[in-house]
C-alpha cells in the first residue's frame, strides 16, 4: 500500500493541491453535492467523505432522499451523498415475456424504460447544488447475458425493432441527459464523469484476469492496453467514451475526464486484496474498483478545484 501511494499525479501546465477539507467545506456551506450512478461513482463518493470528514468530526451518516450512502456535516450543513442508479434508466426483472416466448433459452428479461430515471436519483432535481453523473460498467454482456437480456421500453412499450445493448446505451443517455437538462435546475453545477479504466489482464473479471502489478503503466503501453481497434478486455472505457461526449454535446453537463490519468495506474486496485474470505474464488480479482487511499483521491482534488473555480458552480 505504501508503493501505491508513493506515486502522485502531477499535471501539465498548472497546480493540482490537495483539497482542504475545512476551507471546502466552508465555501460549500449550505449546499450538497450528490452523486449519482454504479460503484464507481461509490467508490468516488467514498474517497470524497473520508476526506471531507477530517474538516467536520460531527459528520453524520445520512440516507435521505433515496441515497446510498452519503454523511451530512452539521458544522457547515452540507450533505454529501451517492445515489445508485448503474443505468441510470428505471430497470427491473421480468420472468417470462410473451414477446420472447419464441426465443430458446431465455428466461426472462430486464425492462429498461429509457425514458424513466431510475429510483434512486428520481426526486433530486431540487435539493443537490452540485451533481457527478456516470453510468458505463454495467452495459456489457457479461452482466445481462442473453439468457437475461435488456430489452428497451419507451412510452411503456417495447422499442421495435429491439434495440442491442450498445444502441439502448445510446438512447438511454439521449433520454436521461435530456431529462435532466428539462427536469434540473440550470443553477445546479453539473459535471459527468467519464469512464473508468480497468486494468484486467490476460481475460476479463470472470475470465481469471488479474491486476497484481506494483508500479503504474508506461505512457507507451496504455493505447495496446486501452485502443479499442485492440479489441482487449479494457476497451470500454474510450469506447463509452466517446458516445458519452457525443451524447453532451450543447448540454450544461460538464464532462469530467478523469480517464488519461487513471489509466497509468494499473498497480492501485485491490485486486486479490477483497476483504472477505473466498472473495476471489467467487468473483475473481477485483482490477475495476479503486484502493483507498488511492486514485479517487487525486479526482477529489480536481473536481473540488473544478468546483470552486466555477465560482462554486452557481453561476454557469
Amino acid at each position: 500500500m505504501g508503493r501505491i501511494n508513493s506515486w502522485k499525479w502531477v499535471p501539465e501546465s498548472c497546480d493540482l493541491n490537495r483539497v482542504d477539507p475545512t476551507g471546502f467545506l466552508n465555501s460549500m456551506r449550505n449546499k450538497n453535492i450528490g452523486f449519482v450512478g454504479d460503484s464507481l461513482n461509490e467508490n468516488f463518493l467514498v474517497s470524497f467523505l473520508c476526506i471531507l470528514k477530517l474538516g467536520d468530526s460531527g459528520a453524520k451518516k445520512w440516507k435521505r432522499k433515496g441515497a446510498w450512502r452519503g454523511a451530512y456535516f452539521p458544522k457547515f450543513n452540507v450533505t454529501v451523498a451517492y445515489h445508485r442508479a448503474v443505468l441510470l434508466a428505471k430497470y427491473e426483472w421480468q420472468a417470462k415475456q410473451p414477446e420472447l416466448s419464441d426465443q430458446d433459452g431465455v428466461k426472462g428479461i430486464y425492462r429498461v424504460d429509457v425514458d424513466i430515471p431510475a429510483d434512486g436519483w428520481a426526486n433530486i432535481a431540487n435539493f443537490y447544488d452540485v451533481l457527478i453523473f456516470n453510468t458505463g460498467h454495467w452495459w456489457g454482456y457479461d452482466k445481462f447475458p442473453k439468457e437475461t437480456p435488456l430489452v428497451f421500453f419507451k412510452g411503456g412499450q417495447p422499442i421495435h425493432p429491439p434495440l442491442k445493448m450498445s444502441d439502448g446505451l445510446k438512447v438511454v443517455l439521449e433520454n436521461m441527459v435530456a431529462h435532466i437538462e428539462k427536469a434540473f435546475p440550470k443553477k445546479i453545477l453539473k459535471f459527468w464523469r467519464l469512464q473508468s479504466p480497468r486494468h484486467f489482464h490476460g481475460g476479463d473479471w470472470n475470465q481469471n484476469g488479474s491486476c497484481l502489478f506494483d508500479e503504474p503503466l508506461e505512457k507507451s503501453q496504455l493505447d495496446s492496453w486501452f485502443d479499442p481497434s485492440t479489441n482487449g478486455v479494457n476497451k470500454e472505457a474510450r469506447k463509452l467514451n466517446r458516445v458519452i461526449e457525443e451524447t453532451l454535446k450543447g448540454t450544461s453537463i460538464r464532462t469530467l475526464d478523469l480517464t488519461r490519468m487513471s489509466e497509468f495506474r494499473a498497480d492501485a486496485h485491490p485486486a486479490i486484496w477483497l476483504g472477505k474470505k473466498d472473495a476471489v474464488a467467487v468473483w475473481g480479482q477485483d482490477c475495476m474498483h479503486w484502493c483507498l487511499p488511492g486514485v479517487p483521491d487525486t479526482w477529489v482534488d480536481i473536481l473540488a478545484q473544478l468546483i470552486i473555480s466555477y465560482n462554486l458552480g452557481f453561476v454557469d
